[in-house]
């Protein structure tokens, strides 16, 4: 099965949420000047795009290889549009120039990649001397860890065991990540983990929908509609004291700097 980005039905899966304070107080550090130029690669339906553009980047170049995602993001950046490029393209050949970047940024991309080595140094060219490569993904031991009402996609790992091997599969260790940085010629390498609230909901019944259209998970695309259901039914029981469910994930973030 897996996910199909191109495919017009979820268009605007990856265009549903906002990013987290966490993130932004994190990130906000690395936007050093109001004349900062960023680039988002694989950025969806622009959640972080806009993001970089609230915390005072003074223009992004969103790019994403699938059409629909661009479209997505093109709406949902509306109140921005004079301030964004929006660009077809792929993480290890975006055909923009080079050294025009302060940062760039790869959230929630690399496990997609099978090319790491191309993707950063595609990075590394984009990039000013001095600018900021900022990676964020999950390592496998970020994935495994166990499901709570606060870590709901624990989880899906517990009802599913058949998820493990698949969403191990695509992830990149934390040495793997910083090795291809060094090779790539990036310096200054930092990693941190980062708890991300990933969205607030008032009821299970809310969380269910969101989990039934699979929005920005794209490891429920390896799970039939009966499969979905059933875990649905194991989340609820897990969930059944829970008034109101506060959802987050760990993330491992890379910053890596153009020397």
């Amino acid at each position: 099965m897996g996910i199909d980005f191109h495919d017009p039905s979820i268009t605007f899966s990856y265009a549903s949420r906002t990013a987290s304070d966490e993130w932004k107080a994190l990130i906000k550090p690395y936007i050093v000047s109001s004349e900062s130029m960023a680039i988002d690669i694989g950025c969806g339906g622009g959640i972080y795009t806009k993001a970089l553009l609230e915390l005072g980047a003074n223009h992004v170049t969103a790019l994403d290889f699938s059409e629909n995602m661009l479209t997505a993001a093109k709406e949902n950046c509306s109140d921005y549009k004079r301030r964004i490029s929006f660009k077809q393209g792929e993480a290890t050949c975006t055909h923009l120039p080079s050294s025009v970047a302060d940062i760039v940024l790869e959230r929630a991309v690399i496990h997609h990649l099978n090319d790491l080595e191309s993707a950063f140094v595609e990075a590394f060219r984009l990039l000013k001397t001095g600018g900021t490569f900022i990676v964020q993904d999950r390592t496998p031991e970020d994935c495994l860890l166990p499901g709570s009402p606060e870590h709901i996609r624990g989880y899906f790992f517990e009802k599913e065991p058949v998820l493990i091997k698949q969403e191990i599969k695509r992830r990149f260790s934390h040495e793997r990540v910083h090795s291809v940085l060094t090779e790539a010629g990036f310096t200054g390498i930092k990693e941190i983990k980062l708890w991300e609230t990933r969205k607030s909901f008032s009821s299970f019944q809310e969380l269910a929908s969101d989990l039934k259209s699979r929005t920005g998970r794209s490891i429920l695309f390896e799970l039939n509609d009966e499969q979905l259901n059933a875990l649905l039914t194991f989340i609820e029981d897990k969930l059944k004291n829970e008034k109101s469910i506060i959802e987050r994930d760990r993330w491992t973030i890379w910053f890596a700097t153009h020397p």
